[in-house]
């Protein structure tokens, strides 16, 4: 891929954490991980497009999705989360007694 160079304004403690990750072994040069946390940030503006699009398609097809819809699928996804903290396993909803 074609390289071209540019100059930059940067944060300081952005400047220090790349170059960190440099010493650290994370990253060749400054160069290569500010080029690598653009093309992390492009792919995630590319993944979001796509999900704006995949929601358009579906509520063209089926209607808006409701906010009741939205609570469900949260509750509905919580029930099925295994919570870990500090290496314990904590109880799930799905684990819980019924009321």
């Amino acid at each position: 891929m074609t390289k071209r160079r540019i100059t930059l304004t940067i944060d300081a403690d952005l400047l220090d954490e790349a170059r960190s990750a440099v010493s650290d072994g994370d990253a060749s040069s400054v160069s290569a991980w500010v080029n690598q946390a653009m093309a992390d940030k492009s792919e995630h503006r590319r993944l979001l497009k796509a999900m704006d699009e995949a929601i358009a398609d579906y509520e063209s097809e089926y209607g808006p999705i409701t906010e009741e819809q939205i609570e469900e699928t949260l509750r509905s996804t919580s029930r099925r989360t295994i919570r870990i903290r500090a290496g314990k396993r904590l109880p799930s909803l799905s684990d819980e007694p019924a009321a």
